[in-house]
C-alpha cells in the first residue's frame, strides 16, 4: 500500500510481514513451481507462529482484529514471495476462518479457526465442480438427511490446497429444486470423513505446488453442527465469502507482480545499449512508466473498496460492484504489468534466469479464478445500474443531458 497514507502501527505491520517474506526459503518457491513440494506446510506453520494468519479474525479465535485495510497491507507483501504460497495463506485464513467465524458455531470455532490460525490445520474451499465454475448455484454435489447426519455425494476440483488441507467447507444442495438462494448447504467436512479422497492430479501453467487437487465425496457423512449458517442457507456463506476471495485476491495479485516492475526497472538501469542504459529509450522507459503507474492505479482502486467495507455505511450492492471492479482491474493491470517488464528485460526475461516466466505463468491464473473477469463485469453492470436507479438518479445533482442547444427536441429522442 502507499506509506504515505500508512499509520506508525501499519507501518510496523508491513514491516513484520516483509520479515517474513524475506524467511520463505528460495528452495520451497522453486520446488513447488517444480512440484516437488505439493504442500508447503512449513510456510503456514511459520505464518502460524508469527501470528500472520487471520489477519482480520478476532483476537480471541488468534487473529489480530485488524480492519480491511491493514488486511490490504499484509496480503501485498505476502504476494511478494509467490502468488502460490499468497494463494494459500488466503484461502484458509482469510476465507475460511471468515466463514465460520461469521456463521459456524463457537464449537466449531474452537474446533477449527483456533488451532488453524496457529498454523496447526489447513482448510480448503469446495466450489468448483468438473461441470463447471461459474455456474456455482447449479451445483450437483447433494447432501440428504439420514438421521442425525447428512451424507454428501459428489465432485469439487481445482481446489487450492487440496492435498494439504484438514477441513473442507462443502457446498452441496440440500434442496435441489428450489431457488438458488434456498438450494444450497455450506458443511465443513474433515479430511477423515469416510468416503473423501483427493487426487492431485493437475498440471497446472502456474501457482504450483499448493496442493490444488480434485475432491470426491462418496457418501460422506457429517452432523449437523458441521453446518455453516443453517440448512438452506448456503447463499449468505457464499455471498460473504465472496468479500475476502475476491479483494484479497486483489491485495495479493499486486504483490504478486510487484516484483517484475522491480526487476525491469533493475534491469533497464543497468542494461545498456547503443552507448547508454536503456531505460533512457522512451520504447524501454515508457513501458516501465505505465508499470508504474497501472500498479499505483490498482493499489488506488484496492484501497478504496477497504476503506468502503471499514466505513460500515457503504450500500452492499455498492461494496458488491467495488471489489469487482476491484478484481477485474488489477488482474487485468497485473497481466499487462508482466508483459511489459518481460518485454522490456528482452529474450534473458523469457529463460528462468529471472523469475518474469514465473510470474507471468502465476498472474495469468487471477483473471480465471474466484470468478471470471467476465463474471466481475455482469456484477458490474448488474450492480451499477440497480445502483443508479436506487441512488444517483435520485440525487440533487445538474441534469448535463439538459445542456446541449437541443435538448429541448424531445421528439428526437426516441427510446422505443
Amino acid at each position: 500500500m502507499f506509506d504515505f497514507i500508512m499509520t506508525e502501527e501499519q507501518k510496523k505491520l508491513r514491516d513484520e510481514v516483509r520479515a517474513f517474506t524475506n524467511w520463505v526459503p528460495k528452495e520451497m518457491i522453486m520446488d513447488m513451481d517444480a512440484e516437488k513440494i505439493q504442500f508447503p506446510h512449513e510456510y503456514l506453520r511459520e505464518a502460524g507462529k508469527r501470528n500472520l494468519l487471520g489477519i482480520r479474525i478476532p483476537k480471541k479465535y488468534g487473529g489480530r482484529g485488524l480492519s480491511w485495510v491493514d488486511n490490504a497491507i499484509v496480503a501485498e507483501e505476502i504476494g511478494v514471495a509467490s502468488y502460490s504460497l499468497a494463494c494459500l495463506w488466503g484461502v484458509g485464513a482469510d476465507l475460511v476462518c471468515d466463514a465460520i467465524v461469521k456463521f459456524g458455531s463457537e464449537e466449531l470455532k474452537q474446533e477449527i479457526v483456533v488451532p488453524l490460525l496457529k498454523g496447526e490445520v489447513y482448510a480448503a474451499e469446495g466450489l468448483t465442480e468438473p461441470r463447471g465454475g461459474s455456474d456455482f448455484f447449479g451445483a450437483t454435489t447433494r447432501a440428504v438427511k439420514e438421521g442425525e447426519e447428512w451424507v454428501i455425494n459428489g465432485q469439487k476440483r481445482f481446489i487450492v490446497g487440496a492435498e494439504g488441507a484438514d477441513w473442507f467447507l462443502i457446498y452441496a444442495a440440500t434442496n435441489p429444486g428450489a431457488s438458488p438462494n434456498k438450494r444450497l448447504s455450506a458443511f465443513m467436512v474433515p479430511r477423515n470423513a469416510k468416503g473423501l479422497e483427493t487426487q492431485y492430479i493437475y498440471g497446472l501453467m502456474g501457482v504450483r505446488g499448493g496442493g490444488a487437487g480434485r475432491l470426491s465425496l462418496k457418501n460422506v457423512r457429517v452432523p449437523e453442527r458441521f453446518v455453516l449458517n443453517k440448512i438452506n442457507g448456503g447463499i449468505d456463506v457464499f455471498k460473504h465469502m465472496m468479500i475476502p476471495e475476491r479483494l484479497g485476491t486483489s491485495a495479493m495479485t499486486i504483490g504478486a507482480v510487484r516484483p517484475a516492475v522491480e526487476i525491469a526497472t533493475r534491469y533497464t538501469s543497468r542494461r545498456k545499449a547503443f552507448g547508454q542504459p536503456i531505460m533512457n529509450f522512451q520504447a524501454v522507459g515508457f513501458k516501465v512508466a505505465d508499470c508504474v503507474a497501472l500498479l499505483d492505479m490498482a493499489r488506488s482502486i484496492v484501497y478504496t473498496t477497504c476503506l468502503a467495507i471499514d466505513s460500515g455505511n457503504t450500500d452492499p450492492g455498492r461494496i458488491r460492484r467495488m471489489i469487482s471492479q476491484s478484481k477485474k482491474v488489477v488482474s487485468e493491470a497485473a497481466w499487462e504489468v508482466i508483459n511489459k517488464c518481460m518485454q522490456v528485460v528482452g529474450g534473458i526475461g523469457y529463460t528462468n534466469v529471472y523469475p518474469l516466466e514465473r510470474i507471468l505463468r502465476d498472474i495469468r491464473l487471477s483473471m480465471i479464478w474466484v470468478g471470471t473477469n467476465e463474471i466481475m463485469q455482469l456484477i458490474i453492470q448488474t450492480e451499477w445500474y440497480k445502483e443508479y436507479q436506487k441512488r444517483y438518479a435520485k440525487e440533487n445533482v445538474r441534469d448535463v443531458e439538459k445542456d446541449s442547444p437541443n435538448a429541448h427536441e424531445v421528439e428526437e429522442k426516441v427510446y422505443e
